[in-house]
Parts: C-alpha cells; structure tokens; sequence
C-alpha cells in the first residue's frame, strides 16, 4: 500500500490544522529510523503542511527562546532561528514566518545521546545513554560528565541501566528515566518490561521503580508527567506519594511530548520489526501506530491524531514551536546554510557575486 504513496503520507483528523492555527504554533518531530527532523504546520488551505530535513539519526530535541538543540549520531547540532531569513529565502521567499539554520555543531562522538536540554544557566545538558550518565555539552570535551546514577560504580561506554529521559525543573535536571538498575553492561535487558526507574537527580532517590520501559518525563504547570512506554500510557506523577495515575493511553510505542495551552503532543511509534523485547510488550497485543496524540488534559481525552503511512515507523522526539504557523528550517550537511547570514541588527543572504539584506 505504501509503496505507490509519496513520501511520509499521513492521515490526520480533520481538526488538527484548525488546532494548530487557534494554538498558534507548529510541532517538530525526530524520527532517527528515517533520518529526519520534520516540521507540521497548518497550511493556508487548511491542509496539514510537512517539511522534512535530513539529519543523522536525530533524536532528542529542545527548543528555547528562538534556538533549538538536536543530538544526532555523533554530535549535537544548536539552530536558531534567524526570522528575517526566511522573507528572502530563495526556494520559497515570503512563505515562512521562521527559517531555522545551523549555528553550532558539538561532536560529542556516537555516545547514543538522548533527551538534551538547556538549563537556567545556558549550558547544554544531555542524557548519554552509552555511558549511563547526564553530561554537559561543551566545546572542550566530548562531553563532561555530570551526573550518574548512585548504583553506576563506573564510566564505561556500557549502557548499563539505559538512561534515556531527562526532566527540568525550574531550569535545572530533577528527574530521569531509565529501563533498570544494573551496574552490568546492557544488565536492564532481561527484566525490560518491568524495571524501569524514575529518579530525582537532586537527592539520588527513586520515586517510581518496577515502571514499563519509560521515557520522557516533563514538568509542565507544576505537575511532572511520564510516558510508559510498553502500556503506551501517559502518566501523572504524585512524586510526594510515590505514585503515578494513567491520564490516556495511546495505540503505539509512546515517546517524546511537548505542551502548549491544555494540549499535550504525544508521540507513537510502531513496533522495531527487529526488537525481541517490543514482541512482548502489553502495548503490542495489537498493530501499534507511529505519529501524534493530542491530549486535551482537561478533560483527558484525545482529541485529535496524525497518523503515517509510510516514511517512518518510530519517532523519538516531539517539540512544540511557538508563535511559528509556517517555519522553515536548513540542516548542516547541504549548503543553503553557508549562505545565510544573520547578526544581531540584521539578516543576510550572501550570492556568488552581492550580498542581499533580509529583514529583521
């Protein structure tokens, strides 16, 4: 069926651009299976608009005050958004309201990061899942490490507990997620399903232990939320009970969410066909689905959904854009980017032979 699709098809229900345009934002997706960062927005037709860019295995997103960060296979690539570009951008001038272009590139080396984050102090935080740590990134090391787990007794590149999620909490990392509580290499495998771990990164306590893969814990409202991932469950957190109530539960692999007003973007994926452990989880008793949940946390329903068809199977990241109803983004490894000029009193594209001056 999808062969004769184009690429990355989706199905959508037909409230999802009226909500994009009434929240006044876009979403940005990480899918590492497929190798892209893809931007939906509403169209003014009131279709659903996508725009892939091609990174290598991108996976964690964060986006804050007009930059956002992007760990991929062996860096971590920090865009900005320079809106003045994108009025005079070539392949489409006046169509984007944001054009987001390469800035920085930290090469960390393939460390299998994760969750990545800014902090209150402008350093960039990232979760290194091969070494079992939180790391800062800088230009100085590969990475430095910042935390570990009080049961890790070494730094080795041995993905011991799989620590994948990392949470903010008043601009500082408070929480983390993981599969298990091993100090072996891969020792969270067999007990995947069942041995997950919440953790606060402040005091080294456990608030939630025996949890069903999860990832991606937030704070939004003064509330943390997590995804289970083997129940496809959304979660609140009592972190002063050590408990946890199931807001939604959702068709798919759950991992990566972002909030803006009373909606929460949730993303799915499918079953990994090569996975031993996804064969036998509570969420697969049934054919999984990759895209987005909206969920309306008021009411706590679901209330609208992307679905694809084909293009990708598994998203890991999903990161709401504010204020953007048609942004534009230029990955590093083509050369649109080298071009693009933008300083704090202005903005510029450089041709062969003039320079030509954006708006601010």
């Amino acid at each position: 069926m999808s062969s004769a699709l184009p690429p990355f098809s989706c199905t959508y229900t037909p409230n999802m651009p009226a909500l994009l345009q009434s929240l006044q934002c876009s979403v940005a997706l990480s899918t590492y299976q497929a190798g892209k960062v893809i931007f939906l927005s509403a169209d003014k037709q009131g279709g659903l608009r996508q725009l892939p860019r091609n990174f290598d295995k991108p996976m964690g997103m964060c986006y804050h005050n007009g930059r956002m960060a992007l760990a991929t296979q062996h860096e971590v690539v920090v865009l900005s958004n320079g809106a003045g570009l994108a009025k005079e951008y070539a392949q489409k001038p006046g169509y984007y309201d944001a054009l987001f272009v390469p800035r920085a590139s930290y090469y960390t080396g393939t460390v299998d990061m994760h969750d990545i984050a800014w902090d209150v102090q402008g350093r960039l935080w990232g979760v290194n899942t091969l070494f079992s740590c939180l790391v800062h990134i800088t230009d100085e090391y590969s990475f430095t490490p910042a935390w570990t787990p009080p049961f890790i007794s070494s730094l080795v590149s041995e993905d011991r507990c799989h620590l994948n999620g990392m949470c903010m909490v008043d601009g500082v990392p408070k929480y983390v997620t993981m599969f298990g509580q091993s100090d072996v290499q891969k020792g969270w495998r067999p007990g995947v399903t069942t041995g997950g771990l919440l953790m606060d990164v402040q005091t080294n306590e456990v608030i939630l232990d025996n949890l069903p893969m999860p990832h991606t814990p937030r704070y939004f409202n003064g509330q943390l939320y997590c995804l289970l991932s083997a129940t496809g469950e959304l979660v609140q957190v009592d972190v002063a009970n050590k408990t946890y109530e199931v807001i939604s539960r959702s068709n798919g692999f759950v991992r990566g969410m972002d909030m803006i007003g009373d909606y929460l973007f949730v993303g799915l994926s499918k079953q990994r066909s090569k996975s031993s452990e996804k064969r036998t989880l509570p969420v697969a008793q049934q054919p999984l689905e990759c895209g987005i949940d909206i969920i309306h946390l008021p009411t706590r329903q679901i209330v609208g959904n992307i679905r694809y068809l084909n293009g990708t199977e598994e998203l890991y990241d999903v990161a709401v854009l504010p204020q953007m109803q048609q942004p534009g983004i230029l990955n590093h490894t083509t050369p649109q980017h080298q071009r693009a000029l933008h300083i704090p009193n202005g903005c510029f594209w450089r041709g062969d032979d003039e320079t030509t001056q954006a708006t601010q």
